[in-house]
């Protein structure tokens, strides 16, 4: 950790390509500031740098909800409440340490330093920005310097994430033993101010989502693999460990080598698509070729995070995609990242309420449907009626466990040298599929009745 940190101040961290720095090992964890001395030391930086307290705070519980995490990393490799980082596109922790004199494992590490480290960082790029005097206190005119300070790897995404700074000013904070009182800005966007936001919808937009109600916003095309090399099967849980914003920048950074095809927001549920579910995301390395992956807004070891529009927003994703997938919707098939097979990673945590989200999956039953069969094959295709030309309301990805509410005679479907013409109707897909495809030799099923 020690030699890291010394890198990151000498601005010379070059990700090696590997999965986000929070894979590797946590340092021991010190004293991070009590609530106290971290109201005190928000003042303090303020004060020091005459950076307005509501900037700060703001930015700080944007980023990490004011949690230190003990000095370990985002996934973008930044630290601390104010999330000082170090990667290729994102130079704030090394601006810190020449700015303030600082070390960098005390940037990292120390709350308070983290704090006066940022709130440098804020003034230098004030200073720059050229606004000086009473214009210092005028809260609107800090959002060009808030978008700077996010490093965003394009403008759409740095309106993203200094809307969200003015949002949390506009309603206040309370947390961690830190206040502000609501003071809603009108805040004078500049340049940003043509910058369309995310979610912003054109006909292409919407075409490219596979979710009707995701946001697309694609990843870097660096960061995944086009097409896949094995059939979907598995839905994959993650935490974020950064926020929202700062994932979505992420991902689009050519340094990352990281992506996913969904981040959900913790606030309200929004949900952005950044990978199409037919490419492979590098999220889950072993994973990757057979799962699609839903990241979200968050850190593992705090709870405030996993709101309850999250958990529903999330949830009728993943049900929409295992419907539309054949995937069974049980912990067997939707996991979290730290059980997927060559990952040491620990998300989505002991804080993630797994029997409340396959709740939530399942629409409202705590205990997942049962199935009676299984299929066999690849891409065998569900239809609205028994009839090969009736349309398609789903395709199987493989060997997928369903259940067959009934069965009636049909168009004879012929595989493998043989030919039967009952069809099985599909409880969970919605939709017929010839019996063929199901792993059972009689061709009608036993005991299930006719339609």
């Amino acid at each position: 950790m020690t030699a890291v940190l010394a890198a990151a101040a000498a601005g010379a961290i070059a990700l090696s390509g590997a999965l986000p720095s929070n894979a590797a090992p946590p340092p021991e964890p010190t004293g991070s500031a009590v609530p106290g001395e971290l109201a005190k030391a928000f003042q303090s930086a303020a004060d020091s740098y005459d950076v307005p307290r509501e900037v700060l705070v703001g930015i700080g519980y944007a980023e990490s909800h004011l949690d230190g995490h003990d000095g370990r990393p985002s996934q973008s490799n930044g630290y601390g409440v104010m999330h000082l980082a170090s990667n290729p596109q994102n130079p704030t922790m090394s601006e810190a340490n020449k700015l303030t004199g600082l070390p960098v494992e005390q940037l990292a590490k120390d709350s308070a330093a983290n704090i006066t480290g940022a709130a440098a960082v804020l003034d230098s790029y004030a200073d720059q920005a050229g606004l000086a005097g009473s214009a210092r206190q005028d809260l609107a005119r800090w959002y060009t310097v808030i978008a700077k300070y996010s490093h965003s790897a394009d403008a759409p995404t740095g309106r993203l994430y200094t809307d969200e700074v003015y949002k949390i000013i506009g309603a206040g904070v309370g947390a961690e033993g830190v206040t502000t009182d609501p003071k809603p800005v009108q805040p004078q966007r500049g340049a940003y101010e043509k910058v369309a936001p995310l979610g912003t919808r054109t006909p292409a937009s919407i075409q490219a989502a596979d979710y009707p109600g995701a946001i697309w916003n694609a990843a870097c095309t660096c960061n995944y693999r086009v097409g896949r090399t094995a059939a979907i099967s598995t839905i994959v849980i993650h935490v974020t460990q950064g926020s929202y914003a700062g994932t979505i920048s992420w991902f689009k950074n050519p340094s990352a080598q990281v992506s996913a095809h969904y981040v959900v927001r913790s606030s309200d549920g929004q949900i952005t698509q950044m990978v199409a579910e037919k490419d492979t995301a590098w999220h889950a390395r072993d994973a990757n070729p057979y799962s699609v992956g839903i990241e979200h807004e968050g850190f593992v070891d705090q709870p405030s995070w996993f709101t309850d529009a999250m958990y529903r927003a999330s949830a009728a994703l993943t049900k929409n995609i295992a419907e539309r997938r054949g995937i069974p919707k049980d912990r067997a098939h939707i996991k979290g990242h730290s059980e997927m097979p060559g990952n040491d990673h620990t998300d989505p945590g002991p804080n993630w309420n797994w029997n409340y989200y396959l709740q939530l999956v399942n629409g409202g039953n705590p205990n997942p449907p049962t199935y009676n069969f299984t299929t066999y094959g690849t891409g065998v295709r569900v239809r609205s009626d028994a009839k090969l030309t009736a349309s398609i309301v789903t395709t199987l990805p493989g060997p997928t466990q369903v259940f067959v509410t009934c069965q009636k005679q049909g168009d004879p479907v012929t595989a493998e040298g043989t030919t039967n013409n009952w069809w099985s109707k599909l409880r969970d897909q919605g939709g017929y599929m010839t019996n063929i495809y199901i792993d059972h030799p009689a061709a009608q099923l036993p005991g299930v009745p006719i339609c």
